[in-house]
């Protein structure tokens, strides 16, 4: 990463000197040495140092996001060159609200009473009450930023303070190399999941815009949020949302559809199936195809590796997959409105050539490009796989697309196939002497029924499938019926609609039988063994 700038300017790497140091000890675990040297010789501060961990566990949040914050507030007010203190939070840490403007809104909860109990409150505690602790906030990392900007507030007042805000951190965009990333947080772990073939549905609305920031946009952000504080200090502190959604926006489906195009192009090394990523809105949908298409998969895939003598690795990759799409959950499926109005500002101070130099506006960025990178990235940095391994990936690849294709036409057809048998497996119907639609109401006539064996004594060849026989007595519905409902009249009509009889006929009695749409008379004379004619 670091290869262009040895060759070009080696001398700015011996400007970087590091030092030991731990944001969760007194004194931010710097020694004496350290500590006298950053106080005489350091004019800008830059604080980055946070979990971001979604899932972290609220007593560990607490002592780096929020203690550890303190801790370097504290050193800070010893540097006697201190110019710009830069601290980096997130735009999520109000997620609470529909529209987050530029200002640190009032925390949720004192945060110097969390910091009192994290000295003497066990663990457990500490888990068993995180859930009412964060209230509407989905986790621990937006909770604890929330409380570092309020301990902000009241202890770096008199600091030169800027707070940067970036919404969800994505692959570089330009610099240091257009589609560097180096971790597995946030999108990045969605896309080595789907790349592999392994995620197939995520619980998200695809209309929504989707917040993405690639990371060099918020580090140009930074050092120029830090010039403009040192050169033009204010009295009250400032803010900057550092988001996609107001310039650039783009939405989840969008995203879906873009990285889904580069996966395939630009293949991942063994994948396990195609890459095929769908969104479900609903969760209880979702949860469903989730069992089906990760679980259930995983399940088979370990039985046979230990049928194999290898090693089962599924289970464990799903359940990093669904912690994964689990801690994105929430904001996949909200939308909030950014308003980024210093941004703006601050970026029209610049000159055209700290512009170029400093980038931080969006217009130019091409999304379906953008993804194609960020996917082509995260093969190389992340999974460290060489570009040279393309081809053969590929070829791969399209194995996994004609199995895929072929398992999908097999489940079509086992879905298919009974609902075949059932159209194609009717009996044709009897004989029909004469035959009339059934139609109006009128009044009741005497009924008597027969069972499908009488019929069949008294000579009639009869063949009627028992679903398709209409319940006596009753409005019609679809309802199963277990048994056939011939029926005897003495001269009249029967309405299946209305469940009567009409039009009474002027002489010989017909027995009849109802069928769906039809009427079926049968010619006398009609008579059941030991039975006269005319029952």
């Amino acid at each position: 990463m670091f290869d262009h700038l040895r060759s070009t300017s080696p001398e700015v790497l011996r400007k970087l000197v590091p030092i030991q140091g731990d944001i969760m000890l007194p004194g931010l675990g710097v020694s004496t040495e350290d500590a006298a040297t950053i106080i005489a010789r350091v004019s800008v501060v830059f604080h980055a140092a946070a979990t971001v961990k979604f899932d972290e566990a609220l007593k560990l949040s607490l002592q780096m996001n929020v203690l550890g914050t303190k801790r370097l507030v504290e050193l800070c007010h010893r540097m006697d060159k201190l110019v710009a203190l830069v601290h980096v939070s997130t735009a999520y840490c109000n997620c609470d609200r529909g529209e987050v403007k530029e200002e640190v809104y009032p925390p949720p909860t004192d945060p110097y009473k969390l910091i009192q109990l994290v000295d003497w409150m066990d663990d457990d505690t500490f888990n068993h009450l995180t859930p009412k602790l964060i209230g509407s906030r989905p986790n621990t990392y937006t909770y604890t930023k929330a409380l570092a900007e309020h301990l902000l507030v009241q202890e770096a007042a008199s600091l030169p303070l800027v707070i940067v805000r970036p919404s969800i951190v994505a692959a570089a965009w330009r610099e240091p190399l257009p589609g560097w990333v180096d971790n597995l947080n946030g999108p990045t772990g969605l896309i080595v999941g789907a790349g592999k073939g392994m995620l197939r549905t995520l619980h998200c609305r695809g209309e929504l815009v989707a917040d993405l920031i690639p990371v060099d946009i918020p580090i140009n952000l930074l050092i120029v949020a830090a010039w403009h504080t040192a050169m033009h200090r204010k009295n009250e502190l400032v803010v900057y949302n550092c988001v996609s959604g107001m310039e650039r926006p783009v939405r989840w489906g969008e995203i879906n559809e873009h990285g889904m195009s580069a996966l395939r192009r630009n293949a991942m090394n063994d994948v396990v199936w195609y890459p095929n990523l769908h969104f479900t809105q609903h969760k209880t949908l979702n949860t469903i195809a989730v069992l089906l298409q990760h679980w259930l998969p995983a399940y088979l895939m370990d039985a046979a590796a230990r049928l194999a003598g290898k090693r089962p690795i599924m289970v464990r990759i799903a359940q990093k997959l669904d912690r994964a799409a689990s801690c994105l959950e929430y904001f996949t499926t909200h939308e909030w409105r950014f308003s980024n109005d210093n941004v703006q500002s601050l970026w029209s101070q610049l000159s055209f050539q700290d512009q170029h130099t400093f980038n931080f506006a969006l217009s130019a960025l091409h999304w379906p490009t953008y993804m194609e990178q960020y996917c082509l990235g995260t093969k190389r940095y992340v999974m460290k796989e060489e570009l040279a391994t393309l081809p053969s990936a590929r070829k791969h690849l399209t194995k996994m697309f004609w199995m895929d294709l072929a398992t999908r036409m097999v489940g079509v057809a086992a879905l298919a196939a009974p609902v075949f048998l059932a159209l194609t497996s009717h009996p044709p119907s009897p004989d029909v002497v004469g035959s009339t639609d059934v139609e109006g109401t009128g009044g009741v006539g005497s009924v008597a029924s027969l069972s499908p064996q009488d019929l069949v004594d008294c000579g009639c060849s009869v063949s009627i499938d028992q679903a398709n026989i209409i319940p006596v007595g009753v409005t019609l519905q679809p309802a199963p019926v277990t048994s056939w409902i011939p029926l005897l009249t003495d001269g009249g009509v029967f309405s299946k609609a209305a469940a009567a009889y009409t039009k009474p006929l002027p002489a010989a009695q017909q027995p009849v039988i109802v069928v769906p749409r039809r009427l079926l008379l049968l010619p006398p004379p009609f008579k059941k063994p030991g039975q006269p004619t005319g029952l």
